[in-house]
């Protein structure tokens, strides 16, 4: 689940774009930007978004085997 504190709109990350990318790189832990107010991106860090690429490989090879 997302955390609501980490929603920020897409003027604010591009005002602050070097903090916030700081900040995913230190929490590991995605944000929400929006756009009119409505949610339009997800911004994760690379290696915590490997890791759910290779958690969802190794469940669907699961699920395949059996």
């Amino acid at each position: 689940m997302l955390d609501l504190r980490r929603v920020f709109s897409m003027t604010e990350f591009l005002r602050n774009h070097r903090e916030m990318a700081a900040m995913l790189a230190e929490s590991r832990q995605p944000v929400v930007l929006t756009v009119k107010g409505r949610p339009s991106l997800v911004l994760q860090d690379a290696v915590s978004y490997q890791e759910l690429l290779d958690r969802l490989n190794k469940a669907e090879a699961g699920a395949s085997e059996g």
